[in-house]
C-alpha cells in the first residue's frame, strides 16, 4: 500500500473521530435550546427503532424552549415516552398536537458535570486519533518491512502522520474549549 493511501486512510478515519465527537457535543445542554440536545433521541414507532428528527419537526422558537411537532399525531405519545425515557433533565409537556421542552436553568455544579462530561468526551477523541496514528505508523513499519516502500517514504509518511494527529488534536481542543464556554456561560 503506498504512503499516500495510508495517509489518506488515517486522515478519513481521524475526520470520523472528529464528527464523532461534534454530533456528541452537540447533544449536551447547554443554557441555551438547540434541536441538536433531542433530535438524535430514539424512539419506538411504527414497529421499529426511529430517530426524533425522522419523525418530528424540531424548532428553538425561544432561547429556552425547544418545540416538538410530530408529522403523524398518532406518534404523539410515543414520541412523549421517549423524551422522558432519555433523561435529559427536561419533563415534556404535551400542548394538542405539539410538544414542549421548557429548558430549566442551569446550576453551576450542573454546569460543571457537564463540562466534566464533555471533557472526558474529547479525551476519549484524543486517544481514539493516537490509536490511529499508532496503526497508521504500524503500516508504514509493515510496507517499509516487506521492501514495498523506501526508509525515506516510510519517515516521510511518519512525519506526515504526527502531523495529522497534532491537526486532529488541536481540532478537538478547540471544539472542546468552544462548548466549554457555551456551557459555562449564563
Amino acid at each position: 500500500m503506498p504512503v499516500d493511501d495510508i495517509l489518506l486512510e488515517a486522515e478519513d478515519k481521524m475526520q470520523k473521530t472528529e464528527s464523532v465527537l461534534q454530533n456528541e457535543l452537540a447533544g449536551v445542554r447547554t443554557g441555551k435550546a438547540s434541536p441538536a440536545l433531542v433530535e438524535n433521541i430514539l424512539v419506538e414507532a411504527y414497529g421499529s427503532q426511529m430517530r426524533l428528527r425522522e419523525l418530528a419537526g424540531i424548532t428553538a422558537p425561544e432561547p429556552r424552549m425547544i418545540v416538538v411537532q410530530p408529522w403523524d399525531a398518532g406518534t404523539l405519545s410515543a414520541v412523549d415516552k421517549a423524551i422522558q425515557k432519555a433523561n435529559i433533565g427536561i419533563t415534556p409537556r404535551v400542548d394538542g398536537k405539539i410538544i414542549r421542552l421548557v429548558l430549566p436553568e442551569l446550576s453551576e455544579q450542573r454546569r460543571q458535570e457537564f463540562v466534566k462530561m464533555i471533557r472526558k468526551t474529547a479525551e476519549e477523541s484524543r486517544v481514539a486519533v493516537r490509536h490511529l496514528r499508532r496503526d497508521a505508523l504500524l503500516k508504514l513499519k509493515e510496507e517499509a518491512k516487506e521492501g514495498d516502500i523506501t526508509e525515506d517514504e516510510q519517515t516521510h509518511g511518519e512525519k506526515e502522520v504526527q502531523k495529522l494527529t497534532d491537526t486532529y488534536v488541536k481540532k478537538i481542543d478547540g471544539h472542546l474549549e468552544h462548548k466549554e464556554k457555551e456551557i459555562m456561560t449564563v
